[in-house]
């Protein structure tokens, strides 16, 4: 596994070993060890999510601010454009975000620390996301910032306007969201 750091150096896009032939492929796609190895980090990952979307649908950009989640994130089918946004107070990249090409073609993960918010959008007929994350979910304790605020300016590969729920089309702006 090949660790490459983003824009905001705690955002990592991790590309595994795959071993490819005329049958196919096989990769690990998660190994404590190697990824300890790889990222220089330990933790441990609790539940498993799994997700399916169609094109144009955008999720999130989802966080908690309690029991805070670093994912994992992957696709095992279609393609996304995945967003990592830093809402730790204290860091000097607060508010900037990164955001990278995840598909079951190129097979990168992308580790989201602990403190910050995360969103993506479908970007082929249907896309479905796998993700670790190393606490629970707690309704209770989610929060959602809007996908379009204008303080965080992200550059979404949309042609027209995404899917989206209620919950997150009425996200809170940056300036007025609950962080970390």
């Amino acid at each position: 596994m090949k660790a490459i750091p983003q824009a905001i150096a705690d955002v990592l896009i991790l590309e595994p070993r795959v071993l490819s032939d005329e049958r196919g492929f096989f990769f690990e796609s998660f190994n404590q060890g190697i990824f300890e190895a790889a990222t220089g980090l330990r933790r441990s990952f609790v539940q498993d999510n799994h997700s399916r979307s169609a094109r144009g649908v955008l999720r999130g950009l989802h966080y908690q601010v309690v029991q805070a989640q670093g994912k994992l994130v992957r696709v095992c089918a279609g393609e996304i454009f995945d967003v990592a946004v830093d809402l730790r107070r204290a860091s000097p990249t607060f508010g900037k975000w990164v955001g990278a090409i995840l598909s079951a073609e190129n097979k990168r993960q992308l580790w989201i620390p602990e403190g910050f918010a995360h969103g993506f959008l479908a970007l082929s007929d249907s896309a479905e996301v796998l993700y670790k994350s190393t606490d629970y979910y707690a309704p209770q304790h989610e929060r959602c910032i809007r996908w379009d605020d204008p303080a965080l300016a992200i550059d979404w590969p949309c042609r027209q306007a995404p899917l989206l729920s209620a919950r997150d089309r009425n996200g809170a702006s940056l300036d007025e969201a609950e962080t970390c």
